[in-house]
């Protein structure tokens, strides 16, 4: 039997990150996983392998639809979707490894194997128990279904599916509009599918800015998406290697079905706990499956923690690891801390979206005084030069006090850009802060001043 400070169950972003800031408060620590290799979900069928698509496929587009426009006379590109397969099993696996050399390097012990918990301060791994001061139960979540829908995982799919299809299919069933469903759509769209996207509520990316999710809907059926919108799914059948999607249509009860080569189910995710044993050891748990944890991310039971997708909150790589750290604070003595008001969130397409902090709907809501500032990726002069002038900035900031409350952005490098306005969130910085402050030209990051600049006395560009 071992004995460690902490042990984490789980590797993906909150595990990993957790066990090394851990580790590096002086804490023994070992982490418990299952899978042959480190990272979780995130580094091996989700967050990493579906940018290694996206960008993939993306580069693709720009062949088809730039080049030309840009002087660069090739032959149309031909895809090798092996290779393609090959390229992003090649980035899954730098990935892995370095979480590998990480453990190494900061003395983690991993436990292999999947972990229960017989009682507390003991973590079961295959015939071993392991002693514990602290436990961390960072084991994730994995993809929800629904009734009447049977993953086969080969023609009915999840995320996890969709990332290793034997071939390109020629139509695909999306249900769901959310993230997962619109970057995995796109990426098979880019790559010459007939994408059809069912969703049961009446706008795409629920929970996002009114106005991103019109623009974003309009940019995506551009592109070729088709969206079917108010549709409850009721069922797939799969027949000879293709399947029918029946659903019917909330306005008037109408059924229609659809036929596809290959169904992809992203309805989103629920807490992954089972095998844990948490029901016998008297955790309380929510309604809705999560782990119940205070504000110090303990669970009733003493020196037990909970983070990531495992407890309440949005089920982001990022928001996992910024739990992980900050209870590696706690379980040290320390003070741990997450700013779960400025949590951001990215849509990896082709334009991106990124927001962070309140929408327009949510101020109205609130009753609070609010003002935009709103400025157009076709008033910046980088965006235009690489045909990437779609979608826009916009700032929501205090009327009275001017300090931003939330921001939405839709257009290129979206992602990168939205840390600006989440680091001067987190100082309580006004819009006339961005506003006042040099950026560098050309640069799509002027598109974020030049909204600032619209929450005063208007923006120079536009």
């Amino acid at each position: 039997m071992a004995e460690f400070d902490v042990i984490v169950i789980g590797a993906g972003p909150g595990g990993y990150v957790c066990a090394i800031r851990c580790a590096q408060l002086g804490l023994k620590t070992a982490v418990v996983e299952g899978r042959e290799t480190l990272g979780g979900t995130c580094l091996n069928v989700g967050c990493i392998p579906s940018k290694a698509l996206l960008h993939a496929s993306h580069s693709l587009h720009e062949a088809e639809h730039n080049f030309e426009k840009m002087g660069l006379k090739v032959a149309a590109p031909k895809v090798d979707w092996k290779q393609m397969l090959a390229y992003k099993d090649e980035v899954i696996g730098q990935n892995t490894k370095g979480i590998e050399f990480l453990f190494k390097k900061n003395k983690i012990t991993w436990l292999k194997g999947w972990g229960s918990i017989p009682e507390s301060g003991k973590v079961k791994v295959g015939d071993e128990v392991h002693e514990a001061k602290n436990i961390v139960i960072a084991t994730g979540s994995e993809p929800s279904s629904l009734p009447g829908v049977t993953v086969d995982e080969k023609v009915v799919v999840t995320s996890t599916g969709a990332l290793e299809l034997g071939k390109i299919p020629k139509e695909m069933v999306v249900i769901g509009a959310g993230v997962i469903g619109l970057e995995l759509g796109s990426v098979y769209a880019r790559l010459g599918s007939k994408v059809t996207v069912v969703e049961f509520l009446d706008a795409i990316t629920p929970g996002m800015d009114a106005e991103v999710q019109k623009t974003f809907q309009r940019l995506l059926k551009r592109q070729g998406l088709t969206f079917i919108m108010g549709a409850a799914v009721h069922g797939t059948t799969v027949k000879g290697g293709k399947a029918k999607v029946t659903y019917k249509l909330r306005k008037d009860d109408s059924e229609a079905t659809l036929d596809a080569d290959c169904v992809l189910v992203a309805t989103g995710r629920k807490p992954y706990t089972d095998g844990l044993g948490l029901e016998a050891l008297g955790v309380e748990m929510e309604q809705r499956g999560q782990v119940k944890t205070d504000d110090h991310w303990r669970t009733n039971i003493k020196g037990l923690y909970a983070i990531g997708d495992a407890i309440v909150g949005p089920m982001l790589a990022h928001k996992a690891e910024d739990e992980g750290m900050a209870v590696a604070e706690v379980i040290a003595g320390k003070h741990g801390h997450v700013n779960y008001n400025v949590i951001p969130g990215v849509i990896y397409t082709a334009p991106e979206v990124a927001t962070v902090g309140k929408t327009e709907e949510q101020l109205k809501e609130e009753g609070r005084a609010y003002k935009v500032g709103k400025f157009a990726f076709m008033g910046n002069g980088r965006a235009k030069a690489v045909f990437q002038g779609d979608g826009f900035v916009k700032l929501l900031a205090d009327k009275e006090t001017d300090r931003i409350l939330g921001a939405h952005i839709i257009g290129p490098a979206a992602g990168e850009l939205i840390h600006e306005i989440c680091v001067g969130m987190e100082f309580g910085a006004a819009a006339d802060d961005i506003a006042l402050t040099c950026h560098a030209h050309p640069t799509f990051s002027e598109a974020v001043r030049e909204a600032a600049l619209a929450c005063g006395d208007g923006p120079i560009h536009s």
